[in-house]
């Protein structure tokens, strides 16, 4: 099916209509005009460079619907408010939506009334929707994998759907008219090489344009600071607090449990604050968002599972109680801070390298490493029982856990998805396909946290930057550059 492409001046009308703006920021423009003309695209932009407009816009100026693969609920909602407060016709698909909520995006999907649709993996994979999708009169415009960095942190295990979005295209055009064709774009803020390998690999992208941006900002001052007891963690988290009065802020920490205790800890002491993590329900994460958003909450303690999604721009400072497991969402959740270009500040907490007078840092490593590999392990165990092809409703229905297994068996690149519903197993694994490997990135992040040297240049040289690292010299916006 041929797609009709709108003039440029068409689509910067529409443009300065909807946002106001008088022209787009570089490289914007690139980016909606591969998506325009239906080429596939894998886009790393920083936090706060307007990565949504980019595909929102194409989705708006085109009859079809745009489908947005989202990882979460709030990304989703908050996105889906934005647009509808412009009048657009964006809808969002979850488990938090009421039967008469979900009825009506489904008729609205099925009179071709919106432009966009936001749903996770599951849900785009969930037998009501798939069965719309895949009706011949149904126009897809698009396929946007929003926040692309998590089908790599999280398909293996705790996400295995993402796994499967390679051959939707594939499932979904053959049930379209003859020439019919959409593309597919991942965007994310943060993907180092091996990351990027992985997107195009999995996602399947036909010789995308890959858009990439740095992610250095020169108004974020980031500083690792080493604690040597556990009570002298809290006391540089409160000196920070108190040196941003009334500021806003986040705390990030590993666990719900350690979330909890410390968000009770800062409220006895007066501090308005709230601890969120996923084990919340809904209704109260959105409450915690919206109190945020407003400045009734100054700041909020949380695990991993806040920010994305979540738009406030004058953030002034980040703390990280307990340093992230990947480098890449070390850099997700500082880009969260000074979005509006002026100073803010990225604290990351660390006891002494040895351990000896505060062991937490190392038993919490040991922890998750030991959870990691129990979890590979039962899914190599699992496997095994596996039928060499099948159905993984079929399969899910029959053994529990099994989707982690098919999932981590595709990371390994011993099996393949012939649709999104039917696997098959393969020997030997196909080349390009190499194993995850959680100990290099412990190591990648020890030697941000411990080692010598620049911080910021060893995040751009990590993140496939090294020749603007070079440049960078000594930053002047990093504990070890600012003594």
């Amino acid at each position: 099916m041929a797609h009709l492409r709108p003039s440029w001046q068409a689509v910067q009308a529409k443009f300065q209509q909807v946002w106001g703006y008088a022209d787009f920021r570089p490289p914007q423009d690139a980016i909606v005009r591969t998506l325009l003309e239906q080429r596939d695209a894998l886009v790393i932009l920083p936090t706060g460079a307007g990565k949504s407009l980019c595909f929102q816009l194409p989705a708006l100026l085109q009859s079809g619907v745009t489908l947005v693969v989202s990882p979460l609920v709030a990304l989703m909602e908050n996105q889906v408010q934005e647009l509808r407060q412009k009048g657009l016709a964006a809808a969002a698909l979850h488990s938090e939506l009421s039967s008469g909520d979900r009825y009506r995006i489904f008729t609205a999907l099925e009179r071709q009334q919106l432009r966009l649709l936001y749903l996770s993996p599951e849900g785009l994979l969930s037998p009501p929707v798939w069965e719309r999708l895949i009706q011949p009169e149904l126009v897809i415009n698009g396929l946007i994998l929003d926040e692309a960095h998590c089908l790599v942190q999280w398909g293996d295990d705790f996400r295995p759907a993402y796994r499967r979005l390679g051959v939707v295209r594939p499932a979904l055009l053959a049930q379209k008219p003859p020439g019919s064709t959409f593309p597919i774009a991942a965007f994310t803020a943060t993907a180092n090489p091996a990351t990027q390998r992985t997107l195009q690999s999995v996602l399947n992208l036909q010789t995308p344009t890959v858009v990439r941006l740095s992610p250095y900002r020169a108004n974020l001052h980031l500083q690792v600071k080493t604690t040597w007891t556990p009570r002298g963690r809290q006391q540089a988290l409160l000196q920070l607090i108190q040196r941003h009065r009334g500021k806003s802020g986040l705390v990030y920490l590993r666990t719900r449990r350690d979330s909890e205790a410390l968000a009770q800890t800062l409220a006895e002491k007066g501090y308005a604050t709230a601890a969120y993590h996923a084990g919340l329900p809904g209704e109260r994460r959105r409450q915690i968002e919206t109190q945020w958003l407003k400045g009734q909450l100054q700041f909020v303690v949380s695990t991993n599972a806040f920010g994305m999604g979540v738009n406030k721009s004058a953030v002034r400072w980040v703390a990280h109680l307990h340093a992230p497991a990947l480098l890449a969402e070390y850099i997700q959740e500082v880009g969260r801070a000074g979005r509006d270009g002026k100073p803010a500040e990225a604290l990351t907490l660390v006891s002494e390298p040895t351990g000896l007078l505060d062991p937490s840092d190392q038993q919490r490593l040991r922890f998750f490493q030991q959870q990691a590999a129990k979890q590979q392990q039962r899914a190599l165990q699992l496997s095994h029982s596996i039928p060499k092809q099948g159905n993984i409703t079929a399969i899910q229905r029959e053994f529990r856990d099994r989707a982690i297994a098919l999932s981590y068996l595709h990371s390994q690149g011993r099996l393949q998805w012939t649709d999104p519903f039917h696997y098959q197993l393969v020997t030997p694994a196909p080349s390009g396909q190499k194993p995850s490997n959680s100990a290099r990135s412990d190591r990648v992040m020890a030697q941000f946290l411990y080692g010598k040297g620049c911080r910021w240049q060893y995040l751009l040289g990590q993140f496939g930057f090294r020749g603007e690292a070079q440049r960078l010299g000594p930053c002047g916006h990093c504990d070890r550059c600012s003594r």
